[in-house]
């Protein structure tokens, strides 16, 4: 905590929102209600209320990657995500693979994509080659 919050403010808000390590569904919806009403004043934040925001925000992430952990997505789900975004279909990347027989297997999990497909992959999309690898 930083030396310019005002303690008694600071102590009101806590009373206020009683922020806790969250450990039901029930706790993370209400202090995800918190946070709403805290970012519905938007710009007019005091440091105070900043300060509980930051702290609800920290206790919110720690349950939900504990609680809906991510894994990591492979090279072959970020071309699936993309394709998707861009509605293509394997027919429209063929002449990133060079032809129809590798374009399959590699949208289909057989093959693993080689480092001239991942740069020509990172060209097509324009994104960086080194997610498809």
């Amino acid at each position: 905590m930083t030396s310019t919050l005002n303690k008694e403010e600071y102590t009101k808000l806590l009373a206020e929102t009683l922020p806790r390590i969250i450990d039901t569904e029930i706790e993370h919806k209400r202090l995800l209600n918190e946070v709403d009403k805290l970012m519905d004043l938007g710009e007019n934040l005091t440091d105070e209320q900043a300060e509980v925001l930051q702290l609800l925000v920290t206790l919110i992430e720690q349950y939900e990657n504990k609680r809906y952990p991510m894994k990591a997505a492979t090279p072959l789900d970020i071309l699936h995500e993309l394709m998707l975004a861009r509605g293509l279909k394997q027919k429209d990347i063929v002449e990133v693979f060079g032809s129809k027989g590798i374009a399959s297997e590699v949208i289909n999990g057989k093959r693993s994509i080689s480092k001239n497909q991942a740069k020509a992959l990172g060209e097509f999309f324009h994104v960086p080659h080194t997610l498809f690898l």
